[in-house]
């Protein structure tokens, strides 16, 4: 099998096809790395979201190479095609395979974190713990931050249905309540990166999202933190001016911050191009 999904269209094959795969290690379980750009170049590291991949960057990693950087995507450990160590349950449990597994690596220049959604979760608890590992921090549709919607979004299961066909009619639902705002944003690639991802989802009872515990570690970071929100983020429907200025009032190190319009919660998807120069203009030269 190759590095790339067989049903990522010829464009992105071409743009994606300098791809190198990395397994690291730490306390027994590996986790695999996809990774762009020459090695001597500033890293920028994607976390993806929850019940994803390194594919939820399709449409952002061959820009990101191009404007300079290296780009490094893990697998969350957990997720995708890494292991899921043993005692991990959570977000928390994370930082310590990511913090080993870029080490292994060997950044030669500095390091930016982008986390997606629980990815985001993600990555402010990683430089929580280990604040030498990155000097900036984008946080992408972030959750943990103590806010709430009324209206709770309406999922579905899906492991139960018979069919494929019947599977792939929730995970249409799915991501329109979750993931996308338009109908023409959920094109056959959104539904066969979401299908191949969700199946191999192996921390199904994430529960950290619905607290404040990155609202709790904003204030410890000594990076640089920014952040990308879609106008419509199904998390923060109609709350997104109160979480900017909350976010600016925790971080130590504020940024920016940039509402990209008429998108989503998986805005670097639905909304690739204006997600693309908004991140390109927060990593900012160190």
């Amino acid at each position: 099998m190759g590095l790339l999904p067989a049903f990522l269209p010829a464009d992105l094959q071409h743009a994606l096809a300098g791809v190198q795969r990395h397994v690291t290690h730490c306390d027994g379980a590996q986790t695999v790395w996809h990774a762009w750009g020459d090695a001597d170049r500033p890293v920028v590291v994607l976390l993806h979201g929850g019940s994803g991949s390194w594919t939820h960057w399709v449409r952002n990693i061959a820009p990101l190479q191009g404007a300079g950087w290296r780009v490094l995507v893990p697998d969350l450990p957990g997720f995708g095609d890494s292991d899921l160590p043993t005692g991990c349950s959570d977000v928390d449990g994370l930082p310590v395979h990511l913090h080993a597994g870029l080490q292994q690596l060997k950044p030669a220049g500095p390091v930016a974190l982008v986390g997606f959604s629980f990815g985001g979760m993600t990555a402010a608890l990683w430089l929580a713990a280990f604040p030498q590992d990155a000097q900036q921090l984008v946080l992408v549709g972030a959750p943990g931050m103590g806010f709430a919607v009324p209206e709770r979004i309406p999922l579905k299961g899906w492991r139960h249905l018979p069919t494929p066909e019947a599977q792939a009619q929730v995970h249409r639902h799915n991501l329109m309540a979750l993931m996308l705002q338009t109908p023409e944003a959920l094109d056959d690639l959104a539904l066969s990166l979401h299908t191949a991802n969700v199946q191999r989802d192996r921390m199904p009872r994430r529960r950290l999202s619905s607290t404040d515990i990155v609202a709790q570690t904003l204030p410890k970071l000594q990076a640089r933190v920014s952040a990308i929100y879609g106008e419509h983020d199904a998390l923060y429907r109609g709350r997104l001016p109160e979480l900017q200025a909350a976010m600016q009032g925790w971080s130590t190190h504020w940024g920016q911050w940039h509402t990209v319009p008429g998108a989503g919660h998986w805005v670097q998807y639905e909304a690739a191009d204006a997600f693309n120069t908004a991140l390109l203009s927060q990593l900012m030269p160190l």
